[in-house]
């Protein structure tokens, strides 16, 4: 395994009964850790929602101040948007948006938020070397690799604009965090190796940012590297942390599909570093 570290990077650390994690990810993982007991001045309200795209879970704990209906309300919220951008977006529904350009019935600046996803991919493509090429996949324009980062990026804004400032909102092996865990702490999140359940996890203590993964999803061959159109095959996983699951998404599976030699590219002008990069 090749682990990078930097200074700003979240503090990292090895599990003990002292630091019990608050979220697991990998594939040693897939099962989130049971929610700390809260302080007592703390509500937790937490949901698991399923879309054609992801599973996402939401976890958010506000003062006895701000109350259960308004966190509800919050998560209520959250969860509609998520589904809005699955219903508006999702390349796997013929009537989306991302079909619909793909089949040229629409341009790119016919919806503002459409505009956004595009000129996203095109940063990343260029950001990477065009190693993350949301083009370079059959039938056409396939934002896959940043979509469901991007979907919780949207629905973290819609919590903090409802005043909810703790709390993570997990997809797979990829999550965005902001303000402290139940127990009144920075969020404790393992990172499982995703392969060797012998090796202890990387325990990360973040209070904000994201952590994008590319690889433990089990299926060799779902990333393919955009110049030739093969299999990526050099790693098992790659993982980047970064203020933005969008784009740590992105650079995770860029990095994947080039391997140890897309390690050059961190740490990156928009903040994001490489967590690990796991060998076949």
């Amino acid at each position: 395994m090749l682990v990078h570290e930097a200074a700003q990077a979240p503090r990292v650390s090895r599990p003990g009964w002292w630091r019990r994690p608050d979220l697991r990810l990998g594939a040693m993982g897939r099962r989130r850790a049971s929610i700390p007991t809260a302080r007592p001045d703390r509500i937790v309200v937490s949901h698991t929602v399923r879309t054609s795209m992801a599973e996402y879970t939401l976890v958010l704990n506000g003062s006895m101040e701000i109350g259960r209906r308004v966190l509800g309300d919050a998560l209520r919220d959250a969860v509609a948007e998520l589904r809005a951008v699955d219903l508006t977006f999702s390349p796997a529904r013929p009537g989306s948006l991302v079909s619909r350009l793909r089949r040229d019935e629409i341009a790119v600046d016919s919806y503002p938020p459409l505009a956004d996803l595009v000129d996203r991919c095109a940063g990343m493509r260029a950001a990477t070397d065009g190693w993350f090429d949301a083009w370079a996949v059959p039938g056409g324009f396939d934002p896959a690799g940043l979509l469901g980062g991007w979907a919780v990026e949207r629905a973290a804004a819609r919590l903090r604009a409802a005043g909810v400032s703790d709390y993570a909102v997990v997809k797979g092996a990829d999550l965005t965090v902001r303000g402290n865990a139940p127990h009144g702490g920075p969020w404790r999140v393992a990172v499982h190796h995703p392969t060797d359940g012998r090796q202890a996890p990387l325990v990360l203590e973040m209070t904000a940012g994201a952590l994008g993964t590319s690889g433990v999803a089990g299926r060799r061959g779902h990333v393919v590297d955009p110049h030739t159109g093969q299999p990526a095959d050099q790693l098992v996983a790659a993982t980047v942390v970064g203020p933005d699951l969008a784009a740590a998404d992105a650079y995770a599976t860029a990095l994947f599909a080039a391997g140890p030699t897309g390690l050059d590219w961190f740490p990156t002008a928009d903040g994001c570093r490489a967590l690990l990069a796991a060998r076949r």
